[in-house]
């Protein structure tokens, strides 16, 4: 809740830190090559940080683990290096926002040299 927080009192900053978490659900956005790792069962919950994989780092993890990164990280503990940032997630109806929206923390990871599992 610490990250959230701060990430939420220096928005739109970010905070910059090295933070220890642990892994409870895995996804990712059908047309997006990115995946999310979360620290919720529902990443919608208000407590969730969601650390965000490029497509060049999963694809290293994916190579360096010999399985899915998608996989792999779930049931972990972490440790990653980076930003901690408000992202505001709208809703959308057919493409088009709908006026209504919410706030989620993401870490960015776009070098695997920035995760690791404890």
């Amino acid at each position: 809740m610490q990250i959230i927080k701060a990430a939420a009192d220096s928005a739109p900053a970010g905070v910059y830190g090295k933070y220890t978490l642990s892994i409870q659900s895995t996804g990712s956005q059908i047309g997006d090559d990115r995946i999310f790792l979360n620290t919720e069962l529902d990443y919608r919950d208000q407590r969730n940080i969601t650390i965000a994989l490029s497509h060049d780092a999963v694809k290293e993890l994916n190579d360096h683990t010999g399985q899915a990164a998608i996989e792999f990280f779930k049931g972990k503990q972490i440790q990653v290096i980076g930003d901690a940032n408000r992202v505001r997630i709208d809703f959308t109806s057919r493409g088009q926002p709908t006026g209504k929206y919410y706030y989620q923390t993401h870490i960015r990871v776009t070098q695997v040299s920035q995760i690791k599992v404890l």
